[in-house]
């Protein structure tokens, strides 16, 4: 049984060490989610309600821990790390009015009786967690499963294998029975062992890369259902205001997370001109701003390192790329010195009029294109296979209302980050971002199906005119 670590990208800190899950042991939390779902499923909706806020409770009582571990996994800075645990406690009590919202119960009376509409979970769901953000996003999949009265089992990223112990720990404390929760821990194999498994849904944050391989695994399998956000190559239209808060949103957008939200802005799109250029020497200004330190660095710096040293070699290859295309190095993604191979400072490029790949960059790289027009700007702001998020900077309500009705994307924000969305709303993109099935308030939807019944209290509603058979026009209004 090979061996999983989990270190601390700042400083090389082992921060745990277990067995990763194997062919038995995942065969097993398998058979055990099947066996509870039977179970779980019947138990009364406000008593999974109970459960899930006693889950809250522990979190709230364990924050510290919690966070610790976050932060640490990742490299985030501890603010950060200490605002997810804080999204994880409020994603309790958003599942359940979404929940109740959008797969409830409800009635509608007709001439014969009624129309009933039930939601049924699934059955026993898989969820495969990011490494970005490890507590909140497989939480925002956990949570609204269980409620719904799935069973679920859980892999952490193998770059988060700690977040996600703690995690499993909490329910486990806050009374969930067994089998209903189980935790494997594990890198690609044993996600590929578990998608072998007797499966009704996957739920899964990742890569284009990974999330295309889902779906060919399941090709033949249409009964398991498919939840899948896979990042974004986001643009952000700065076109016109103040050049000075254009570019702290466009810095939050682009170098947030050290550039390690699926939502980060990883093209910037100005004007042509003396304007564009007012925007561009702003942001670089912002850019040399942006500190950089350790998780528990005081005062708390604006980013870490990225989750690992292999990351940050993927990140200035990619960078290597841009300049092979013709790119112009702006600021270039530099190593600090006196820290780890996974620190890089925010790097900017203007790659106007090159032809570069449209792939999702995973770091603090942004790209900047200056087009001629203002419909320039929306075309190439749609120039991508993607398409998760967007903004636009700018005053003018007849920009918005352009920008709204033809760009291509699920979350689009005006004069705010990319990164900016509401757990009381959807997420999700369109494109290869995912599979139309976008997750936080709507996360409900896919943990459970609708169940519609026309219901008669007895059989005297059934008339027996013309031998039982009811006239087209009258089955037709029914």
């Amino acid at each position: 049984m090979q061996s999983l670590k989990s270190h601390c990208p700042a400083t090389g800190q082992l921060l745990w060490e277990g067995p990763e899950a194997g062919e038995n042991e995942i065969a097993a939390a398998a058979g055990a989610a099947r066996g509870a779902f039977a179970q779980w499923r019947k138990v009364p909706l406000d008593r999974r309600i109970e459960t899930a806020r006693a889950f809250a409770e522990r979190l709230k009582e364990n924050s510290a821990e919690l966070f610790r571990a976050i932060a640490q996994e990742t490299g985030k800075p501890g603010w950060e790390a200490r605002q997810e645990v804080q999204s994880m406690i409020a994603k309790v009590e958003i599942s359940i009015t979404a929940q109740a919202e959008r797969a409830g119960q409800r009635s509608q009376d007709m001439p014969f009786g009624n129309a009933q509409l039930r939601h049924r979970p699934h059955g026993v769901m898989a969820v495969l967690g990011p490494y970005n953000f490890p507590g909140h996003l497989p939480n925002g999949h956990i949570v609204p499963a269980l409620l719904a009265g799935n069973t679920v089992i859980f892999k952490p990223s193998e770059q988060t294998p700690l977040t996600g112990e703690v995690m499993g720990r909490l329910w486990q404390e806050a009374g969930l029975p067994e089998g209903v929760l189980s935790v494997v821990q594990g890198g690609r194999d044993t996600g590929a062992l578990l998608a072998a498994q007797d499966l009704d849904g996957v739920l899964f944050t990742g890569s284009v890369a990974a999330g295309t391989w889902l779906r060919r695994t399941f090709l033949e399998r249409p009964g398991v259902i498919l939840a899948l956000e896979l990042g974004g190559n986001n643009p952000i239209v700065a076109w016109d205001g103040d050049a000075q808060r254009m570019a702290a949103i466009i810095a939050q957008s682009a170098f947030i997370t050290t550039g390690q939200r699926c939502s980060c802005a990883r093209r910037l799109i100005v004007p042509e001109g003396p304007e564009g250029e007012r925007i561009v020497e702003a942001l670089v200004a912002a850019a040399d701003k942006v500190t950089i330190g350790q998780w528990d660095d005081q005062p708390g710096p604006a980013i870490g390192p990225l989750v690992s040293s292999q990351a940050a070699e993927a990140a200035r290859h990619a960078a290597a790329r841009l300049a092979d295309a013709g790119a112009k190095e702006i600021r270039p993604l530099a190593k600090l010195p006196d820290r780890s191979d996974a620190f890089l400072s925010p790097a900017i490029y203007d790659v106007t009029g090159k032809d570069v790949p449209d792939e999702e960059i995973f770091a603090p790289i942004l790209q900047i294109t200056r087009v001629p027009d203002f419909g320039s700007a929306i075309a190439a702001a749609n120039a991508t296979a993607y398409g998760l998020s967007a903004s636009l900077l700018s005053d003018s309500e007849d920009r918005w209302e352009q920008f709204v009705g033809d760009i291509r994307a699920g979350v689009i924000n005006r004069n705010r980050p990319t990164t900016g969305a509401s757990g009381a709303m959807p997420f999700g993109g369109l494109g290869i971002s995912g599979n139309h099935r976008p997750s936080a308030y709507y996360a409900a939807d896919y943990c459970a199906y609708p169940v519609a019944s026309l219901e008669a209290e007895d059989l005297a509603h059934w008339p027996l005119e013309n031998d039982g058979f009811l006239p087209a026009t009258q089955k037709d209004a029914q």
